[in-house]
């Protein structure tokens, strides 16, 4: 059966969308979903399914809706295509806590970097199904904005680099 990492959009950010891991961990298992782990409370759990990806990520986000009482993204990856995320990011030599992979259904547009609003030092690049920017000054000053990147859900390097390896024991 295939491992999944899951990526939900705007949980536990900012004071928004309080979800505790046990409880989402509990979501995954109501699903069938088996060997559940979450990492860290921002909505990443790593699980085996039998599912394909589109019912995989259809039913946690209908359970997540029923639970929150509004939609919820949720971004799934194997752990091969996020193994892929870190080989591909371009930022390598940049600290992996300034650097994040967005992560998005679908390839991002070609002209997206020509939407880029209130860019400073940040430097972006597209992936495959990713936007990678690195903070030069860091995050928490950054006035970026990216429009593309509205559904998509944003992971540190360090917290990519993690997920592999939470997937890897799975």
């Amino acid at each position: 059966m295939p491992t999944y990492i899951a990526l939900l959009r705007a949980v536990n950010v900012g004071g928004t969308g309080k979800l505790p891991m046990a409880e989402l961990k509990a979501m995954c298992a109501a699903e069938g979903f088996t060997k559940v782990k979450t990492f860290i409370a921002s909505g990443n759990v790593v699980f085996v399914a039998e599912q394909s990806v589109p019912k995989v990520k259809a039913s946690l986000e209908r359970r997540l809706q029923t639970y929150a009482g509004r939609p919820v993204g949720v971004i799934i990856r194997t752990p091969d295509e996020m193994a892929g995320v870190l080989e591909s990011n371009p930022f390598s030599k940049t600290a992996p806590k300034w650097t994040v992979a967005i992560f998005l259904d679908d390839p991002p547009a070609a002209d997206t970097l020509d939407h880029i609003r209130g860019r400073k030092d940040e430097d972006v690049r597209l992936g495959r199904r990713e936007i990678y920017v690195s903070y030069g000054a860091g995050m928490g000053r950054s006035k970026l904005k990216i429009p593309a990147a509205a559904n998509g859900t944003a992971r540190n390097i360090n917290t990519i680099a993690k997920l592999v390896e939470l997937a890897a024991a799975v």
